[in-house]
């Protein structure tokens, strides 16, 4: 199994940027894809980002095509999610993902989920 533990939430004003972590640890993170996905308040929890285990394909929803970045340092064991030019439609608990047979993109998709990490993006 692999445990995942996201850092790098906190409260950012509108415009601003962030960069999430998360750190990987059990056996061989480097055969797994990985994820993020993002959870408002009354929300389902929805796709936001995916890599695969070589960098070599990358996902994006929509909503966040342009202004975030998804990337793995499988050296480090992390993968991580920079975002740009923040809204406060994107305040949500941010939860990291694995997954051991393909990038995921959909919550059946994920195979190991971290505790997730608040983001607040104010006005």
């Amino acid at each position: 199994q692999v445990q995942l533990v996201e850092s790098g939430g906190g409260l950012v004003q509108a415009g601003g940027s962030l960069r999430l972590s998360c750190a990987a640890s059990g056996r061989t993170f480097s055969s797994y894809d990985m994820g993020w996905f993002r959870q408002a308040p009354g929300k389902e929890r929805d796709f936001v980002a995916a890599i695969s285990i070589s960098g070599g394909r990358i996902y994006y929803a929509d909503s966040v095509k342009g202004r975030f970045t998804i990337s793995r340092d499988n050296a480090k064991n992390t993968v991580y999610l920079q975002m740009n030019s923040l809204k406060t439609e994107d305040t949500a608990v941010y939860y990291c993902a694995a997954s051991s047979f393909r990038t995921p993109r959909t919550f059946s998709d994920v195979s190991y989920w971290g505790k997730g990490t608040l983001v607040t993006v104010s006005s």
